[in-house]
C-alpha cells in the first residue's frame, strides 16, 4: 500500500508539471490536446502490440470508452486554456476543487449516501484554494475555467472507477486517449470557423515543441495515465482524488524553479497549502474513525 502510495505522488508531480509544458508549448490548448492525444494513442496501440494485449472489445464498450475520451479531452483542453488565461499557479490552484466535485458526483453516478466529512473535507480545500489563488481580477477568468476543468476531471475519473472493473489499465487508456483525438478531429470545423479568429488551425510546431510534446505524450500521459488507472484497483475514489490536491503544491513548486519571479506566491500560498496538505493527510485518519470500508467500488483519478 505504501508503494502504491509514494507511485501516486509521482504521478500527481507529473501532472503538476504539465502546466508547465502547456506554458512551455506554442501551439494552442485544443491543437495542443489533439497532438498529445494522438501521439499517446499511438504509443499505447505499440504497447498492446507489443505486449500482445487483447485490445478488441464490443462495440458498445468502445463508443462508451471513447464518449469517456471526449471528456478527458474536454478536461485537458480546459486546464491548457487556463494556464494560458491566468499564471501556473492559480491554474493549478483551481485544479484543487477536485476533491469536492467528486465528493458530490460520486454519491450521483456510484449511488452511494453522501458522506459528510467528504464534503467536510472538500470544503477545507476550497478555503485552502481561496488561500493559495490570492487572485487578481485579470486571472479571475483564468480560475473559473480551471474550476471547470476541475469538475470534468471528476467526472471522468467516477465514471472510470467503474470502467476499470472491465478493461485492463492499458486497454481502457488507448481507447480514452482515441476517443480524446477523435472528438477534437470531430470538433475542429467548428472550432476554426467560430475560435480562431480567422486563423484556422495552427497544428506545426515551433522550436522545442517537439521535446515538450514528447514529455507531455510518453511522460505525462502515457505512463501517468496508464499508471494512475492501474492504481484505481486498490485506492478509493476520493482518497486518490483528494491526494491529488497536492498537484498544486508540486506544481506550482516547480513553476517557481521553471519561471522564477513570474510566478509570485503571496502568504496565502502558504496557508492555502497547509490547508491541502492537511485535508489529504487527515483523511485516512477520518475513515479509519469511521469504519468507511467500500470495497465494492474502485476509484479513478484525473490526469
Amino acid at each position: 500500500m505504501l508503494k502504491d502510495y509514494l507511485k501516486l505522488h509521482f504521478i500527481v508531480l507529473l501532472w503538476g508539471f504539465t502546466a508547465i509544458l502547456g506554458k512551455l508549448l506554442t501551439v494552442p490548448p485544443v491543437e495542443l490536446v489533439f497532438w498529445r492525444t494522438l501521439l499517446a494513442s499511438a504509443g499505447l496501440a505499440l504497447l498492446l502490440v507489443a505486449r500482445r494485449a487483447v485490445w478488441r472489445i464490443p462495440a458498445g464498450q468502445v463508443v462508451r470508452l471513447l464518449a469517456v475520451g471526449s471528456l478527458v479531452a474536454a478536461h485537458w483542453i480546459t486546464f491548457f486554456l487556463a494556464a494560458r488565461l491566468s499564471s501556473v499557479s492559480v491554474c493549478l490552484a483551481g485544479l484543487a476543487t477536485l476533491a469536492l466535485w467528486t465528493s458530490l458526483l460520486e454519491p450521483l453516478l456510484l449511488w452511494r449516501r453522501v458522506r459528510g466529512y467528504e464534503v467536510g473535507l472538500g470544503v477545507i480545500t476550497m478555503v485552502g484554494l481561496y488561500l493559495v489563488s490570492q487572485a487578481e481580477l485579470d486571472q479571475l477568468l483564468g480560475l473559473g475555467v480551471a474550476v471547470l476543468s476541475a469538475g470534468l476531471s471528476a467526472l471522468f475519473s467516477v465514471l472510470n472507477s467503474k470502467l476499470i472493473k472491465t478493461h485492463p489499465p492499458l486497454r481502457l487508456t488507448f481507447y480514452e486517449m482515441l476517443g480524446a483525438c477523435l472528438s477534437i478531429a470531430l470538433f475542429f470545423p467548428i472550432y476554426s470557423h467560430f475560435f480562431t479568429q480567422g486563423e484556422g488551425l495552427q497544428l506545426a510546431w515551433h522550436g522545442y515543441d517537439w521535446l515538450w510534446l514528447g514529455l507531455l505524450a510518453g511522460v505525462c500521459t502515457v505512463y501517468a495515465f496508464s499508471t494512475s488507472v492501474e492504481l484505481m484497483k486498490r485506492l478509493s475514489p476520493f482518497a486518490v482524488n483528494l491526494t491529488t490536491n497536492l498537484e498544486p503544491v508540486y506544481g506550482i513548486g516547480l513553476a517557481v524553479l521553471v519561471f522564477g519571479s513570474k510566478e509570485r506566491m503571496a502568504t496565502g500560498f502558504y496557508l492555502g497549502t497547509l490547508l491541502i496538505v492537511f485535508s489529504v493527510l487527515i483523511h485516512p485518519l477520518v475513515a479509519r474513525l469511521m469504519k468507511d470500508k467500500n470495497p465494492e467500488h474502485t476509484p479513478s483519478i484525473p490526469v
